[in-house]
């Protein structure tokens, strides 16, 4: 394959609609079509999932109802394989918690002409104090 000169478009596309599902309760399981059932990886705060199912049982383990999300930058990198890397930093505030700073990289992988998320990772930007 080659790399795919839509790169930058496909990447803000992605993480732009994953959002609004994500951040919407009533439509977090609508992120289930984004997953490969078998062979998308997902780290969500160092907690390793694979598959279609375990990641949703995570995502739809998550218990906060209202999410305030600001996305800093959005970088894409074109893949030989056809495939997209995408990350995300941001600052991310769930109910009545104070906001915190986060970062997420996905990895698309193309199947004809959509793609899929076969890599998710998922950190909060919080440092342990020493």
């Amino acid at each position: 394959m080659s790399l795919n000169p839509a790169y930058e478009a496909i990447g803000k596309g992605f993480v732009q609609q994953y959002y609004v599902l994500f951040d919407d309760p009533s439509q977090r399981p609508s992120l289930a079509a984004m997953y490969n059932p078998e062979t998308s990886f997902m780290t969500f705060e160092g907690v390793q999932l694979q598959g279609t199912v375990k990641i949703m049982e995570k995502l739809n383990s998550l218990t906060f109802q209202k999410i305030n999300r600001v996305v800093t930058s959005v970088d894409s990198q074109p893949m030989f394989d056809g495939g997209i890397l995408i990350n995300v930093l941001g600052r991310l505030q769930c109910d009545e918690d104070p906001p915190h700073p986060f970062n997420q990289v996905f990895v698309l992988k193309s199947v004809g002409s959509t793609f899929y998320c076969a890599h998710d990772i998922f950190r909060l930007g919080i440092h342990d104090t020493m």
